[in-house]
């Protein structure tokens, strides 16, 4: 194992998303960076899982992977993998950005009682984003394939269990399982009967592991894939999802709420006790580390300024210039940034829409300020919804690709009444997966890492300006009650 005089104590992280994966290696004791990976995923909102454990293959080549004694997944949440009763993929992975289940969520919802009956009985309520109602989605319309699924998994478990070689039993977490709508976060158990409502018989699930128990080791097969020699072992880690392992990297505490600017964009707090909104805002998650995550999720983030961008015809240094020489309200323009529909508020078949237009406020820059705006907008009811089940925020942190617009922290301390902070920009899904690597190699208590990314953070005193979150919300009642 890794106290051997063989074993050089590194650890790897992965962080297999929507868009791509990320591999980073670093020092197990000290969270010192080693080096790092990745390699892309196909696009579409259904892929072939065993995309991502080639692009695995890809990102860890060149002897990524030499001297590494213990690996974690973290992995994007919600997406299905059905798998027969040999092991094999039965249709294409659906993930968690595909909103065809939407109609089966309402379904599952109304069949269980209604949205208090899910959040007792999973700490949230199904969305189309959830697992659960992907499930109910494939029995409806395709029920050769839901005959023929006899194992379901996330992500990240199908690509843990294939680290290990594909055995008997696959494990998850808490973390990750706590967003699939049939496993109960305050109670630690599936809910059998809530999976067979949705896919009509019950299937074999992944074992919930404890947040840093060895769940097995790398296999010949994937030692071979991943490029890994000699003959010291390489443990697994039971991994988790996507916010879960971000989380974990920015060691978060009490009072810390993350915000986190991706293809979606995530809010989210540390809690010492499971919450269960009944209104559907709040999804009630787990950790990684045995405590809750009280989350809300839009499906529109980063890509929103980066579309607004290419209207423009500028690049994204230009483009925040633009945005900061508006004045904050962009004169009237609101932008509601539902461009691939929404999953917070819930509006699956929702698009994004310009309010307030006039020949005077119609500029480049109000156009810029408007996309800024309406992406943090949605963000800043996230936080406002945290805090409706109990969370006090004593600062925002925001991470994630959209976090290094220089227009985004301006913009952000103008829409919440609690300090923003931007840590430096780095792969924190996949730094908090390695964090956990390191935690199951020294066992006892998490490993204690300094900062985990080079450079310095921004921070930013709030100064609420209430016309902007006004007319965002003018601009959402107006069209969507």
């Amino acid at each position: 194992m890794c106290g051997t005089v063989h074993c050089v104590a590194f650890v790897a992280g992965v962080d297999s998303s929507t868009q791509s994966v990320k591999v980073v290696v670093r020092d197990a004791t000290t969270g010192a960076w080693v080096r790092e990976g990745r390699a892309a995923h196909p696009e579409g909102t259904e892929v072939d899982p065993t995309a991502w454990w080639r692009a695995l293959g890809e990102a860890c080549s060149g002897g990524l992977l030499e001297g590494v004694c213990a690996i974690s997944v973290a992995g994007q949440q919600h997406g299905m993998v059905t798998l027969d009763e040999s092991g094999e993929v039965v249709r294409p992975a659906l993930l968690w950005n595909d909103t065809r289940s939407a109609p089966d969520a309402q379904d599952l919802v109304a069949e269980l009682g209604g949205p208090g009956a899910w959040a007792g009985a999973v700490g949230s309520v199904p969305l189309a984003a959830f697992t659960v109602s992907k499930v109910h989605w494939m029995a409806r319309n395709e029920p050769q394939n839901a005959a023929r699924t006899a194992q379901i998994m996330l992500p990240h478990d199908y690509v843990t269990w294939l680290l290990a070689d594909s055995p008997a039993d696959a494990v998850t977490d808490r973390g990750d399982a706590s967003g699939t709508g049939y496993w109960s976060p305050s109670d630690g158990e599936y809910r059998r009967d809530l999976l067979t409502l949705a896919l009509g018989h019950d299937a074999k699930l992944p074992r919930v592991a404890a947040p840093h128990e060895v769940v097995g080791e790398v296999g010949a097969r994937a030692r071979a894939h991943l490029g890994i020699v000699g003959n010291d072992p390489v443990l697994i880690g039971p991994g988790t999802g996507d916010n879960m392992g971000a989380a974990l990297a920015l060691g978060i505490g009490p009072g810390d709420v993350v915000v986190s600017l991706g293809t979606s964009g995530t809010a989210f707090g540390g809690s010492d006790h499971p919450t269960a909104d009944a209104s559907g805002l709040v999804a009630g998650f787990a950790d990684a580390t045995g405590r809750f995550l009280p989350l809300v999720c839009t499906l529109n983030a980063a890509r929103i300024l980066t579309s607004t961008a290419e209207l423009l015809g500028v690049d994204m240094d230009r483009f925040a210039s633009l945005a900061l020489s508006a004045d904050p309200g962009a004169g009237g323009l609101t932008m509601l940034p539902y461009f691939d529909g929404e999953r917070t508020p819930n509006l699956p078949d929702a698009r994004g829409s310009l309010h307030g237009i006039t020949r005077e406020n119609l500029t480049p820059a109000n156009i810029a300020r408007a996309a800024v705006e309406g992406m943090l907008g949605g963000m800043a009811d996230a936080v406002d919804a945290l805090i409706a089940v109990g969370i006090e925020p004593r600062r925002v942190l925001l991470v994630g690709g959209a976090a290094s617009n220089s227009a985004v922290v301006e913009v952000a301390a103008t829409l919440v009444s609690t300090p923003v902070e931007v840590p430096p920009a780095g792969e924190y899904v996949a730094d908090g997966a390695a964090r956990q690597a390191a935690w199951i190699v020294a066992g006892g208590d998490l490993p204690t890492w300094g900062n985990l990314r080079t450079g310095e953070t921004i921070r930013r005193d709030p100064d609420p300006l209430p016309i902007v979150r006004e007319q965002y919300r003018q601009a959402r009642e107006a069209l969507y009650r």
